[in-house]
């Protein structure tokens, strides 16, 4: 049987109960972080997908209540597309535009939470995470991660399935679980950020991108501290308009013909100049031109300035 067609939407504020079961029907759930996803909610949430399985932020979590204490209990989750439509980002208007139709949607997986199954007294005592689930782009993962197609949006939805060790529980399958589904969980999935926003939005809340935000801070006061000593620390000026001191040193020097107006080495540097915006080589043997440029300070982060690989493999 279809799971959607006998589940309903749960509500982040009431829960919404389940009219079936007994030991289902009282069943509430409450969204964890839901002032969190709001705020992604409001700018598009985004969610990474890669071929090795990205784990999700915010993270879903939910506080379940209603449960029969002595009941067992098994939860999943599961990801339906919201369309049939693909997506694409316009920059121009930092919103999400439809480019088309969706592509086929692939066989879809759930994941169990690994407690389950459980009984009721222990799912109610604690904060329900879906922390260890990975979403990947991978048709052939073998992982057991969420496959989803990037450009696409997903809606998550949380199954509350009841245990029943009676010999007929097939005949009653249908009345033994319930189905909440959160609208502000929604989200698009991509292989990179396409908003700067929700990019900066996971830096600032992510405890583990602590990394990134520690980088950032550093790159940014090594920049400024290099822009205030460049002038200091060059000895010759880089600006134009600003060598007065080698103005006066040409004054005092005997007149010779300026380069600027020798053909031959105007012709050097042009072919040089050719051949070094296309990416090439000269191997004819004619000369090459060099360029010495005023030096220019690029702060460039390095692997000690983040997180580890394993550690950005935890940011959503």
């Amino acid at each position: 049987m279809n799971v959607s067609e006998s589940s309903r939407a749960g509500s982040p504020d009431a829960g919404w109960t389940c009219s079936k079961a007994p030991e289902v029907a009282s069943v509430r759930v409450q969204l964890e972080m839901q002032s969190l996803w709001q705020q992604f909610d409001q700018l598009g949430t985004e969610m990474i997908v890669t071929k090795a399985g990205r784990r999700m932020f915010p993270t879903f979590q939910v506080h379940i209540s209603g449960m029969d204490p002595a009941a067992e209990y098994v939860l999943l989750l599961d990801f339906i597309p919201v369309d049939d439509k693909r997506y694409r980002y316009a920059f121009h208007s930092s919103s999400w535009l439809v480019a088309g139709r969706g592509d086929i949607a692939v066989p879809g997986r759930v994941h169990f939470h690994p407690d389950s199954p459980a009984r009721g007294a222990q799912w109610i005592k604690q904060t329900v995470s879906f922390d260890r689930l990975k979403l990947t782009n991978n048709l052939l993962d073998d992982n057991g991660h969420m496959i989803l197609s990037s450009m696409h949006r997903y809606q998550p939805r949380l199954h509350v399935i009841l245990v029943d060790q009676s010999r007929d529980s097939q005949r009653f399958a249908h009345r033994n679980f319930c189905t909440f589904s959160f609208p502000e969980t929604r989200f698009i999935a991509v292989t990179a950020y396409q908003n700067h926003r929700i990019t900066q939005l996971k830096i600032a809340c992510n405890p583990f991108a602590k990394g990134f935000r520690a980088a950032d801070s550093e790159n940014r006061h090594s920049a400024q501290s290099q822009s205030e000593s460049a002038g200091l620390s060059l000895p010759w000026s880089v600006f134009e308009g600003s060598s007065a001191c080698e103005d006066q040193r040409l004054q005092h020097q005997p007149h010779r013909r300026s380069d600027a107006h020798d053909p031959a080495l105007q012709t050097a540097m042009t072919e040089a100049a050719l051949s070094y915006g296309a990416g090439t080589d000269r191997r004819d043997g004619g000369s090459q031109g060099h360029f010495y440029s005023a030096p220019v300070f690029v702060t460039v982060p390095c692997q000690w300035d983040g997180p580890s690989r394993a550690d950005r493999s935890l940011i959503g």
